[in-house]
């Protein structure tokens, strides 16, 4: 009698091993890193939300103010994934962004650290921050495009696997952020906040030397712009069609290109040649406009475009007022560092409940009955 069939190899190793071997040791441990950093920024930030109260003596609206100003580079994500895909620097889209954007993480930190006089200044800390905060942002874009690449080279096994192990690095750090940042605050002057926080964005700018960010394929992607910027012009603003002629004719395309390189063989001077020729000659905007059209045909789809106008409205209607909540919580409460640090772990052990919820018992349901109960419950809550 034949053997029962065998479990897939990815349900019979360990978590971890799997992940491993799927995705890399080094890849895993960048990934871990960014979003632990994401999460442990509350342990610098709450310095920063005392330096204003306490040593600056802004007024709360003048808090709230600067603070919005700070993280107004958040608000532009998509702006950095446009660049990242279609401006690559040295024929590589995600590490040397990365490399930039942990430089910018990593200098603000230093420099608020090591001089008093911009660490008082309004609006110097205010411009640090925004660089900081554009870093921040430019390497959270950066990473979460090559954890879907990475997905999706890997197969649909591994869909929810990444982001679990995303989101959960993230809570882990908002953990230690909220917990440390208390006792930190108690025990270390503001500067010496700014110098320790700074050692994270230091480990990311290192870890982005051990990641293998592959040039193969730049130039089959610099050909797709190519074609995609002569088509998308027509099927963009059509409102039929539009992706099942791109798949057509692209399929067709590769075909023809096959043939051709069947018949005229290249040889490697040659082939060399022609490559270093096409990469001079293309050109950044027309990347870029291939991907604004792309962005257009997207946008039109209702699958996407209803979502992004819920994150719009639920964002527009609801004020952020974090920083006001923090002046009141000290001022009228007199709640101590510690006790605001312990209280916001809760929300981190939510997520990490959360995460593990998700990818044990409901990764594999349908998106839409998930989002049904969540949906239902955030108008009752307060």
């Amino acid at each position: 009698m034949a053997a029962a069939a065998a479990p897939p190899q990815h349900q019979q190793a360990w978590w971890p091993g799997r992940m491993g071997a799927a995705f890399g040791p080094s890849f895993l441990c960048l990934v871990c890193l960014i979003y632990f950093i994401q999460g442990f920024r509350s342990f610098v930030w709450t310095a920063v939300s005392y330096q204003m109260k306490d040593m600056m003596k802004l007024s709360p609206s003048t808090s709230q103010f600067l603070v919005s100003l700070a993280y107004f580079p958040w608000s532009i994500k998509p702006i950095y994934g446009i660049l990242s895909d279609c401006i690559p620097i040295k024929q590589r889209k995600r590490i040397p962004y990365l490399i930039i954007s942990s430089c910018l993480s990593l200098l603000p930190w230093l420099i608020l650290g090591l001089s008093q006089t911009l660490r008082t200044s309004a609006d110097m800390l205010t411009a640090l921050l925004i660089v900081q905060n554009l870093g921040s942002a430019m390497a959270d874009v950066v990473i979460d495009a090559m954890v879907a690449e990475a997905v999706r080279s890997a197969g649909p096994e591994f869909a929810g696997d990444l982001q679990s192990l995303s989101w959960s690095s993230m809570a882990v750090g908002g953990i230690l952020g909220n917990l440390l940042g208390g006792y930190a605050l108690s025990n270390l002057p503001f500067h010496a906040i700014y110098v320790v926080f700074s050692a994270l964005p230091f480990f990311q700018l290192v870890s982005c030397m051990f990641v293998e960010d592959s040039p193969k394929g730049y130039q089959s992607a610099i050909d797709e712009h190519k074609y995609v910027d002569s088509q998308s012009a027509v099927t963009a603003f059509s409102g039929k069609g539009s992706s099942e002629t791109l798949g057509y004719e692209g399929t067709r395309r590769r075909k023809g290109t096959r043939k051709i390189n069947k018949r005229r063989p290249m040889s490697k001077q040659a082939e060399a040649n022609e490559k270093h020729n096409v990469s001079n000659n293309s050109s950044p905007p027309l990347s870029l406009r291939s991907a604004f059209f792309s962005l257009c045909t997207a946008f039109k789809q209702p699958t996407i475009l209803r979502p992004m106008a819920w994150f719009f409205f639920s964002n527009v209607t609801i004020p952020n007022i974090s920083t006001v909540m923090f002046y009141y919580q000290t001022e009228e409460l007199h709640l101590e560092a510690s006790f605001i640090g312990t209280a916001r772990v809760i929300g981190w052990f939510s997520l990490i409940f959360g995460t593990y919820t998700y990818n044990r018992y409901f990764k594999r349901k349908k998106l839409r009955n998930i989002l049904v109960f969540p949906g239902l419950l955030m108008p009752v809550l307060p």
